[in-house]
């Protein structure tokens, strides 16, 4: 099982950016489909964005089209997300998420321990 360690959460004002880390442990990193995940209070976690290994295809959240972009360096066992343009309701605990095949919205088999996204208004 794949291990990830997200990092670059913060607190940001609303118009502004983040970019969120995801550092992989594991032998074919390579070969994961990597997603985004977060989670507000009080509401069920959602998806967010999605990368195949190849980084061809990408995958995301309609409320997130347009602003985030995921992206992955293999060589550096990393995924990433860049978010501009937040909104307060983008507030969130964001979580990275691996998994070998499958749909890339759903069913992930390895999650980070989150990183804080706060946006003030």
């Amino acid at each position: 099982q794949v291990q990830l360690v997200e990092s670059g959460g913060g607190l940001v004002q609303a118009g502004g950016s983040l970019r969120l880390s995801c550092a992989a442990s594991g032998p074919i990193f390579s070969r994961y489909v990597m997603g985004w995940f977060r989670q507000a209070p009080g509401k069920e976690r959602e998806f967010v964005a999605a990368i195949i290994w190849s980084g061809d295809n990408t995958y995301y959240a309609d409320s997130v089209k347009g602003r985030f972009t995921i992206s992955r360096d293999n060589t550096k066992n990393t995924v990433y997300l860049q978010m501009n343009n937040l909104k307060p309701e983008d507030a969130a605990v964001y979580y990275c998420a691996a998994k070998s095949r499958g749909i890339p919205t759903r069913n992930y088999d390895s999650w980070g321990q989150g990183t804080q996204v706060t946006v003030s208004s």
